[in-house]
C-alpha cells in the first residue's frame, strides 16, 4: 500500500490524514463540501471540524470523488454511518481492481442493522475489508499524541498488512481477525457514553460511573458474542479501551449529548447545535433491534433509547435500572 485515499473530512478523517501522511507516498483527503475543500487547500486547516492542527503538505485535498480515488491502493472511509452506503454507491464506478478498503466509521446502519464492513461488502461485493477502531479522540491524534488502535479483518494477513502500513512512532496498530467484536465494541460504546454524560450532567459521582461502564461493557460483550464476536476483543482496545475513553473524556460528542439531556435540553436542539455527528443517537435504535434479534438483555441501551426517543427523564432511567430484578453477575 503506497497510495491512500481518505474519504470523509470530518474531525476523524482530517486527524487520520495528519497521522498517516508520513506512512504513504501519496495521501488524498476527499472533502464533501467544495467550499471547505478550497479553504483547506489554501490554509491547510479544517476550520469547521478540526480547527488548529495543520494538514501536511503531502495530503492532497480534493472535493471530486473520482479524482480522490484515481489510482489509489487503499481507501479509508471515515463517513457517518447513515451516509456510508450512499458514498460507496457513488464510489463504485471509480474503484480500481485490487483496491483494498478500511472502515474507520464507528456506527451501525439503521434499517438493515448492518455493520459498516457488511455495508461495504453489499455494495462492492467480495473485496478486502478491514475495520479500524479503538480509543482515539481526533484532536489528540491530530496533535500526534500516542494512540493505539486495532485493525480487524476476517483475513488475518490483510489485518496485519493494514497494521504494518498504518503504524508509526505515535500511532500503534494491533491486528485482529474479529471484525464483529471490533465493530460492535466501537459502535455501542457511543450509546453507553450518552448514559455517562447523563450521569455527569446530573452531578453523580464515581460509583455510578464505574457501575455504568462495567455493566455497559457486559451488555456490549453479550451482544458481540451472540453475533459471533470474541469475548477477548471486548476486553481490548475496541471494547474496554474505547468505552472508558468515550465515557470519561471531555472531547466525547456522545457524552456531551448525555450531559445536555441531563440539563433539560431537547434532543433536536442538541443535535442542531452540533457541527459533528454523535453516532450513539442513531446507533441506539439499531442496538435495541439487535438485542431483540439475538435475545440479549441490554437494559442500559434500552433506557438510552427510551430517553432519546420517548422523553423518559434521566431520573426515571436510573430508577428503572436500579430496580430491575436482581441478577447473578
Amino acid at each position: 500500500m503506497k497510495n491512500l485515499s481518505i474519504i470523509g473530512a470530518g474531525s476523524w478523517g482530517t486527524a487520520l490524514s495528519i497521522a498517516l501522511a508520513p506512512r504513504f507516498s501519496q495521501v488524498r483527503l476527499w472533502v464533501n463540501e467544495a467550499d471547505l475543500a478550497e479553504r483547506m487547500a489554501a490554509s491547510r486547516i479544517n476550520d469547521v471540524y478540526l480547527p488548529g492542527p495543520s494538514i501536511p503538505t503531502n495530503v492532497e485535498i480534493i472535493s471530486d470523488l473520482g479524482s480522490a480515488l484515481d489510482g489509489t491502493d487503499c481507501v479509508l472511509t471515515v463517513t457517518p454511518s447513515h451516509v456510508t452506503r450512499g458514498v460507496y454507491q457513488r464510489m463504485l464506478p471509480h474503484i480500481n481492481a485490487g483496491t483494498v478498503f478500511v472502515s474507520a466509521t464507528k456506527g451501525l446502519e439503521n434499517g438493515s442493522l448492518l455493520r459498516m464492513s457488511e455495508v461495504i461488502a453489499q455494495v462492492l461485493g467480495k473485496v478486502p475489508v478491514a475495520v479500524l477502531s479503538g480509543p482515539s479522540f481526533a484532536r489528540e491524534v491530530a496533535c500526534l499524541e500516542p494512540t493505539a488502535l486495532v485493525a480487524a479483518s476476517t483475513d488475518q494477513a490483510f489485518a496485519e498488512a493494514v497494521q504494518s502500513a498504518f503504524s508509526g512512532p505515535n500511532f500503534r496498530v494491533y491486528a485482529s481477525n474479529d471484525p464483529i467484536g471490533v465493530e460492535i465494541g466501537g459502535s455501542i460504546k457511543n450509546v453507553v457514553a450518552i448514559g455517562a454524560g447523563v450521569l455527569h450532567g446530573m452531578g453523580l459521582g464515581h460509583n455510578a460511573m464505574a457501575a455504568l461502564i462495567t455493566r455497559g461493557l457486559a451488555e456490549i460483550s453479550r451482544l458481540a458474542v451472540a453475533m459471533g464476536g470474541k469475548p477477548q476483543t471486548l476486553a481490548g482496545l475496541a471494547g474496554l479501551g474505547d468505552l472508558v475513553l468515550t465515557c470519561t473524556g471531555d472531547l466525547s460528542r456522545n457524552r456531551t449529548v448525555g450531559m445536555e439531556l441531563a440539563r433539560g435540553r431537547k434532543l433536536e436542539e442538541i443535535v442542531n447545535s452540533m457541527k459533528m455527528v454523535a453516532e450513539g443517537i442513531k446507533t441506539t435504535n439499531v442496538v435495541v433491534e439487535l438485542a431483540k434479534r439475538y435475545s440479549v438483555e441490554m437494559p442500559i441501551a434500552e433506557q438510552m433509547y427510551q430517553m432519546l426517543h420517548f422523553g423518559s427523564s434521566p431520573q426515571e432511567a436510573i430508577r428503572r435500572l436500579m430496580e430491575r430484578s436482581l441478577k447473578v453477575e
